[in-house]
């Protein structure tokens, strides 16, 4: 699982751009040391394997890279394409009236840590008064199930429906994404966001962890995501369409999160988000 997420997460850096095919990939591979022999001939194999599987089904293959031993394991890549200029989408073309549009609920960093809590007695308290053991699970496979899933039909669906700029979300929070992609505008835009889809339960347990000292600021928009979904700004009239065909095609939804308005190339979450649970 860690190979698909590693690929998925690799690829995304393409798909923002609405380039839904990769010509190469190369896989860079960290092996922990503290591994013994044995650990080592099990676990690198499967990271390989999934990686591997996953640049398959995003139609390319992993053709050379590097491994190396390490502290601990790490693993990740290059993905990259040769397209003219009509096959990609400049990531700076927002406009006020666009909508932002999102394709993965949010939450990943949360759901894996309390699935951990789950052996760690101490720390499963902060959250075991709003949420269950069979939750918590639940919340984890979710989390693996989306960070795993490509973005590809996002990105064949952003030239179909017209998108202005795009970012995938993975290493900062949606707002620290969102104010990135906001800062490289064109245009003199804001970014507006009104709504947040939260893997079910997370919302509950990053309030909980507040209360006892451990802020994620999920719902402010600072809790880390990894393998996050692409975070859109198309014409509003288009994002119906969009969201319903990448559901039809994905099997997963998407959501309109936001607004584009004239503004200082700034992104702010509303104080109070509409929190769609998924």
């Amino acid at each position: 699982m860690q190979g698909k997420i590693a690929c998925a997460n690799v690829l995304s850096d393409l798909y923002a751009m609405g380039v839904s095919e990769c010509d190469n990939m190369l896989m860079l591979l960290g092996v922990s040391l503290d591994l013994t022999h044995k650990e080592r001939h099990v676990v690198t194999p499967m990271m390989i394997k999934g990686f591997a599987d996953l640049a398959s089904e995003a139609g390319c293959s992993v053709n050379g890279g590097q491994t190396v031993l390490n502290p601990w394991i790490i693993i990740g890549g290059v993905a990259s394409s040769v397209c003219s200029d009509e096959e990609y989408i400049m990531p700076d073309q927002a406009v006020a009236g666009d909508v932002l549009v999102l394709t993965k609920a949010i939450g990943t960093q949360i759901a894996v840590n309390v699935h951990q809590w789950l052996e760690e007695p101490d720390k499963w308290t902060k959250v075991n008064g709003v949420i269950s053991r069979e939750e918590a699970e639940s919340a984890y496979q979710a989390a693996m199930k989306s960070m795993a899933r490509l973005n590809r039909s996002g990105a064949k669906l952003m030239k179909k429906y017209s998108a202005h700029a795009a970012t995938d979300v993975t290493g900062f929070g949606i707002k620290g994404h969102a104010n990135n992609l906001a800062e490289f505008q064109k245009a003199s835009v804001s970014f507006k966001l009104h709504t947040l889809p939260i893997i079910a339960k997370m919302a509950a347990c990053a309030k909980a962890c507040a209360d006892k000292c451990l802020n994620f600021k999920l719902v402010e928009g600072f809790s880390a995501e990894t393998s996050g979904g692409l975070l859109i700004a198309m014409p509003a009239d288009q994002a119906q369409g969009f969201c319903e065909e990448i559901e039809l095609t994905d099997g997963c939804a998407a959501w309109v999160i936001g607004d584009v308005v004239a503004g200082d190339k700034t992104a702010d979450i509303a104080e109070n988000p509409k929190i769609i649970e998924v």
